[in-house]
């Protein structure tokens, strides 16, 4: 067996040798079709664009990646061929709910905004947008729901359609996949229906946003976060000076979140190439910082917990080193310093 592995992938390294697999450790966005003539399986993050071009003519048979996103992938060009593809759904759910929620109460701080009796719209219930709701209602925010193909399976009473969402919200947070249906969903349309004031915070991907309408929108909408771009890496300086907070895609970068991101990589080439030994890999450390911290919020003001929530992620931070130097969007990124998950 030979694998292919980003080389960033953090766990990784040393897992397969002693099962006797040749890996091949190289940076994502340097792996090439060369390297993969002869390679069973390719592990990667978000650095890798999968399709023909890399692809063709080689023997990989599982692209197993350990992020949520499969953006990267041309997933229909792997079927076609006959290659499975793995994504590691769910692993930077915590990661990105701690940011929602670091920057929610960080901007109200600042601006001097109550959050008392708001209400959450979060569009898109998958992994990230249910945790999203669970911190939400623990912390006393109303909820509306919009996620449509979990309603047309489930049944509407639980969710609402996009307009009232939109209308009824102190806070749009963005947690659905880009597809056809949904690039460009967050338009001049869709912010004319928000609430004046109300705060705009993307996490999920860039090309949900049509950034010219955003622009136009900010003078109208209060705090707006965002962490995806369109054309990442090279992003929307204008759009970047005019939001509250910009941050270079590491919504989801936690300890925890690559260690589960990791674990559920390996675990797919375990089972997809029988290494009954890693069917259950899950990357272990004694180091107290890589456990997720448990947070108390009975009987905290806003203001307390917009304390305790920067302690535990300062958010600005992370803003003020990527104005420093956007262009350093994907160093950034790679170097980035995973922080600890923390829940309510």
């Amino acid at each position: 067996m030979k694998f292919v592995i980003d080389r960033a992938i953090p766990f990784a390294e040393g897992v397969f040798e002693p099962y006797g697999a040749t890996v091949l450790y190289k940076e994502g966005p340097d792996i090439c079709r060369e390297d993969l003539l002869d390679a069973d399986a390719l592990v990667i993050r978000t650095r890798t664009r999968c399709d023909a071009s890399l692809l063709e003519g080689t023997s990989v048979k599982l692209i197993a990646t350990a992020t949520a996103s499969l953006d990267n992938i041309d997933q229909a060009w792997c079927k076609e061929h006959g290659i499975f593809v793995k994504n590691a759904s769910g692993c930077n759910a915590g990661g990105v709910t701690n940011y929602v929620f670091s920057a929610l109460y960080g901007l109200a701080a600042r601006k001097g905004i109550s959050l008392a009796g708001a209400t959450l719209g979060i569009i898109g219930i998958g992994s990230a947008g249910s945790r999203v709701e669970e911190m939400g209602a623990r912390l006393g925010f109303k909820l509306l729901r919009y996620d449509p193909l979990r309603a047309a399976v489930e049944g509407y009473a639980d969710f609402h359609d996009l307009d009232e969402v939109l209308a009824g919200s102190d806070v749009v947070t963005m947690h659905i996949p880009v597809n056809d249906n949904t690039r460009g969903m967050a338009n001049a349309s869709f912010f004319s229906k928000m609430k004046d004031g109300a705060f705009f915070i993307n996490t999920a991907q860039g090309e949900l946003v049509v950034e010219e309408d955003l622009i136009q929108a900010i003078p109208r909408l209060g705090p707006v976060a965002l962490d995806t771009w369109c054309h990442e890496p090279d992003i929307n300086r204008e759009l970047m000076d005019l939001v509250d907070i910009a941050t270079p895609h590491i919504a989801g970068y936690t300890l925890q979140g690559k260690q589960t991101g990791t674990s559920l990589a390996i675990r797919s080439v375990a089972r997809f190439f029988g290494i009954p030994e890693l069917y259950d890999f899950f990357p272990t450390t004694e180091i107290v910082e890589y456990q997720a911290v448990g947070i108390d919020a009975h009987d905290k003001s806003q203001g307390q917990i917009a304390s305790i929530i920067q302690y535990n992620y300062p958010i600005f931070t992370d803003d003020f080193m990527f104005r420093m130097d956007p262009s350093r969007f994907s160093e950034l990124r790679a170097n980035y310093s995973y922080r600890r998950e923390f829940y309510f």
